[in-house]
């Protein structure tokens, strides 16, 4: 891992970024770290939009203490009311 404080950055982005195979970049602001540049697999942007979205992320969040505290819906439940008829009908 390489860390690198703000205040001493001046490398361009794309010197920083030409290393992040070997290791991922840190960058901090008075020792302490504030971002990371780290190398991405497999994803999209809407997956980078998406997960770093406070207000999806609460949806989420909310969603999944909804399935704990009050259960789920069966696929069964839902394909009724979808009007999706059942591939044994």
């Amino acid at each position: 891992m390489k860390i690198v404080e703000i205040s001493d950055a001046s490398a361009t982005l794309a010197e920083y970024t030409s290393d992040l195979s070997e290791e991922p970049v840190i960058i901090t602001s008075n020792g302490q770290p504030i971002a990371a540049l780290v190398t991405l697999e497999n994803v999209d942007l809407e997956t980078i939009s998406l997960s770093t979205n406070p207000k999806f992320i609460e949806l989420i969040q909310r969603s999944r203490q909804n399935r704990r505290t009050q259960g789920g819906i069966s696929s069964q439940e839902m394909r009724r009311r979808l009007g999706i008829k059942n591939s044994e009908e």
